[in-house]
């Protein structure tokens, strides 16, 4: 093998190592989220697939030195990279009663391990085939380990930057096995006559034809009408009903979560119980007629400011949505108007509030759920930094899922917003007072830029909404004592585990239960 051959091979097998690795977390997030746990599975178990098939690839060459050796690893590394879509419907969304960490890594390793481990075999051979001599080694091996890397380098950026958002994850996974199998034919040495290869190539293509057909084809369910993968998210849209079955709805899931339910005819429908404690805090707050300024973050369907949009017409409504395709897929399919007063900013949220010149009357943090939370908009000092762009009196409410019994995010996030606004300025209110029988629910903590007359909001609540209010106020003596027997910490920006805080409620939502 000449060097150029050595290069081209190279560049191409750490391409597509680095681009299934990638797209190995989009791959994922849908089934175990986007957490530290994901990621640092999908790293280990590929370099400890690279480590392995580099010894094997190793022990290979020096038994077998000859080219077809190159092509039957490259030809098995495309097969395998075939195997990873199929394996994820197969293993992915199955329920391992097992902790979090081993499932997530269970799930990680029979999915990628050997794709990484076949790739890894592949540069002891290149390099094997390609020194005819040990006078230049040195120089040899570090240029062909230099494009190896330069490879590697563009697959992520390339990945990254383009192809997930292009193409989607399938479609990537797909191509980079069609490219495998095609440098082992044209690499590898494998077929003597063109008659064979020919043969081969017709067959392989019928094969991988069959493989898309049935395995790769996007999920479809009876209710879902729109699949799109975006940079940020699996997102898709379902039809579905309402509680009570009375109201057609639009469901929009990010990645594995339902996260809005919208009412193309009726914008007042307000399905989510923790939108209509965000209801309830508005009209204790605010006049129908009056002029104030809102901030989310985390847009989703857009279902509580649109809302806002029409409750309140004289609102300022700001909505900072980190995915422009999810804010596109609103506008486009779930009735956000052209002439809307909201305003929206494709961004990072604490970016938005570190350059923000605004001061708000109101900010909603929308954007945790309980299988992926933005650690950075947890806390102490992004805290400060929203109370930065907040009016005197203003209002923060988060919506957080936790298991009110055990959880150990929610207690650390009032603890961290203590830290910023004051203890008697922090409460939490619920959707249910059974709170001896509640575990994962959605809770809505709320914070007052100065004094949070709570008492005033309770008596609202009772005397003017009665059987129509959904909050419900944790008492002062139930609040103390979940703080003080429940392990809690504040949430830093240089100590923030918030995967591990969270970590129960996701084991319970896949099954697995902790032995007391």
């Amino acid at each position: 093998m000449n060097l150029l051959e050595a290069y081209i091979v190279m560049f191409i097998a750490s391409f597509c190592t680095l681009v299934i690795e990638m797209v190995a977390g989009r791959i994922l997030a849908p089934f175990v989220g986007v957490s530290i746990y994901t990621w640092t599975s999908i790293i280990g178990v590929i370099l400890a697939g690279i480590s392995i098939g580099a010894y094997i690839g190793g022990k290979l060459i020096d038994k077998f030195p000859v080219r077809k050796t190159l092509g039957w690893l490259l030809l098995l590394s495309g097969i395998s990279a075939l195997t990873i879509i199929p394996l994820t419907n197969l293993i992915a969304a199955y329920r391992f009663n097992m902790p979090l960490m081993m499932r997530i890594f269970l799930v990680t390793a029979v999915i990628f391990f050997l794709p990484g481990c076949i790739l890894g075999t592949v540069s002891p051979v290149v390099v094997r085939l390609t020194l005819k001599n040990l006078e230049n080694a040195g120089n040899v091996i570090g240029k062909i380990y230099a494009v190896s890397t330069l490879g590697a380098i563009i697959g992520t950026f390339a990945t990254g930057f383009l192809f997930i958002s292009w193409m989607g994850t399938r479609s990537i996974i797909l191509t980079m096995a069609i490219i495998l199998i095609l440098l082992a034919l044209f690499c590898g040495a494998l077929f003597k006559t063109k008659k064979a290869l020919a043969a081969f190539i017709v067959i392989a293509a019928l094969c991988i034809w069959g493989v898309y057909a049935y395995a790769y084809k996007i999920p479809s369910r009876e209710n879902m009408y729109l699949y799109k993968e975006s940079d940020y998210y699996t997102i898709k849209l379902l039809t579905t009903t309402s509680s009570d079955q009375k109201t057609p709805l639009q469901a929009m899931v990010l990645d594995n979560l339902i996260h809005s339910y919208v009412c193309l005819e009726n914008p007042f429908h307000i399905e989510y119980e923790y939108e209509r404690i965000y209801s309830d805090v508005l009209k204790w707050k605010f006049r129908k007629n009056e002029d104030f300024k809102s901030l989310t973050i985390g847009g989703g369907g857009y279902t509580f400011p649109r809302y806002m949009e029409l409750f309140y017409p004289n609102a300022q409504i700001d909505v900072v949505e980190i995915d422009p395709e999810v804010t596109k897929i609103v506008y486009n399919h779930l009735g956000l108007s052209a002439n809307t007063r909201i305003k929206t900013y494709n961004t990072d949220g604490r970016w938005f509030v570190m350059n923000c010149a605004e001061k708000y009357d109101l900010i909603f943090t929308d954007a945790y759920n309980d299988l992926s939370i933005p650690y950075h908009l947890t806390t102490k000092e992004f805290a400060m930094q929203l109370k930065s762009i907040m009016k005197p009196d203003a209002l923060l409410m988060s919506n957080i899922i936790d298991n009110f019994q055990v959880g150990a995010f929610l207690p650390s996030y009032i603890r961290t917003l203590r830290e910023v606004f004051g203890h008697n300025n922090v409460y939490l209110l619920s959707v249910s007072p059974d709170f001896e029988n509640t575990r994962i629910s959605t809770f809505i903590v709320i914070a007052g830029n100065g004094k949070l007359d709570i008492k005033d909001f309770d008596a609202h609540v009772k005397s003017y909404q009665q059987k129509h209010a959904t909050s419900v106020i944790v008492p002062d003596n139930l609040m103390e004592e979940f703080m003080t027997k429940r392990s809690s910490i504040i949430i830093r920006d240089d100590y923030a585990p918030v995967d591990n805080l969270i970590a129960p409620i996701f084991e319970e939502r896949f099954g697995y239960n902790r032995k007391s």
